[in-house]
């Protein structure tokens, strides 16, 4: 599964956690840019979920990049910037039902847990 990851200038552990999901970090805005406020253009082609870390986030980038995730129709997360907060919020908006349009099949790791 490929992610748009929005926030943040370093993302430390964030890697390991998005793997353990099986999840892969397709690109990384940091959204400090002004053109990231007013911006309505699509997501990169591919991307299965965006991340949101609001605590590096304003409320108008934020909002144009949950706008653009519900009109393509892909799945959103908004959390803070920790390793436990991304792994709260994705164990519960991923269920195991998500876990076949990942295609990481049997060797996902999320599964043996």
């Amino acid at each position: 599964m490929d992610a748009l990851i929005v926030g943040a200038d370093r993302l430390g552990n964030i890697p390991d956690v998005l793997q353990q999901f099986g999840i892969r970090i397709a690109a990384h805005v940091s959204g400090r840019d002004t053109t990231h406020q007013r911006r309505s253009a699509p997501l990169p082609a591919g991307i299965q979920v965006v991340i949101l870390f609001t605590d590096f986030l304003g409320h108008n980038v934020m909002q144009r990049f949950r706008e653009a995730a519900s009109r393509e129709g892909v799945m959103f997360v908004c959390c803070r910037r920790s390793v436990c907060a991304l792994q709260q919020a994705l164990g519960r908006r991923m269920s195991e039902d998500d876990c076949g349009r990942c295609g990481a099949g049997d060797g996902c790791k999320r599964k043996k847990r």
